[in-house]
């Protein structure tokens, strides 16, 4: 098991201890598709979504006491594509033209309605931006939303979109494709990570990670084989956390499952 506490988290006008874990067994897929399909049954996506589980694709959830209340899966582009491809193949493929390019694709994200968590949100994406780039050298981040979401990714995060809608078939709805360059993710926390300055309102970046905590947060979710704890500081006392990396040498890794 690998997973990273988060304490003093503002959860529902609680301090809360939250564990983001790498999933990697079939129980916490489960629960991380439980979330999904009840989160997209009620945007009336259907409720019968599963999350892939194989080499190129991670799962990482943001737990609360072991109840799972975010959830965010990580594609790594490979010879069977991505998600993205069913429905914007030929915008896709200027992507992987670039040479040294490394797609990866943020898919199944949801989150319990009742946590209303700028902080815990931004941990979790940068998390993932982390991982995804130090461990598969991802250098494009894409996404594909309801037309509805467009908004929120670019102010919370600055994608930007990409062609024209077109129908996701898997739930009969429009789609915008979208997309981001991790180098201008690690502009971002360069400049705004642990509160340093606003580059917008409503913008993630100011309540990510500073860089120095990324590197020691990134070492030992990918390879800490002990127990550690490390305390986190930043320029306001909502950044003051600090955090508890658990890690094990004999991590289960899922069995694969059929492709959605």
């Amino acid at each position: 098991m690998r997973s990273i506490t988060l304490r003093e988290m503002d959860i529902r006008g609680e301090k809360k201890s939250i564990s983001i874990r790498l999933v990697e067994s079939r129980e916490r897929i489960r629960a991380a598709r439980d979330l999904i399909n009840h989160r997209y049954a009620w945007r009336g996506y259907g409720s019968d979504h599963d999350i892939r589980a194989d080499a190129h694709h991670m799962t990482f959830t943001a737990e609360d006491g072991g109840a799972v209340i975010g959830t965010i899966t990580l594609a790594v582009d490979s010879p069977r594509g991505l998600a993205v491809d069913l429905a914007f193949r030929d915008e896709v493929d200027p992507f992987r033209a670039v040479p040294g390019s490394g797609l990866c694709e943020l898919t199944k994200f949801a989150f319990d309605p009742a946590v209303q968590s700028r902080e815990l949100m931004a941990a979790l994406f940068h998390i993932v931006f982390v991982y995804g780039h130090r461990t598969h050298g991802c250098t494009d981040l894409l996404i594909e939303v309801n037309p509805r979401h467009v908004r929120f990714y670019e102010a919370m995060l600055g994608f930007t979109r990409v062609g024209a809608l077109k129908l996701n078939e898997k739930v009969a709805a429009p789609a915008q494709l979208m997309a981001l360059k991790v180098a201008a993710i690690r502009e971002q926390i360069n400049r705004f990570a642990g509160g340093r300055g606003s580059p917008g309102s409503r913008s993630l970046y100011p309540f990510f990670f500073s860089p120095k905590d990324e590197d020691g947060i990134f070492n030992r979710l990918a390879h800490a084989a002990t127990e550690a704890v490390m305390p986190l500081y930043a320029t306001s006392p909502r950044h003051s956390r600090e955090i508890a990396v658990l890690a094990s040498n004999a991590a289960i890794r899922p069995q694969a499952t059929p492709a959605p």
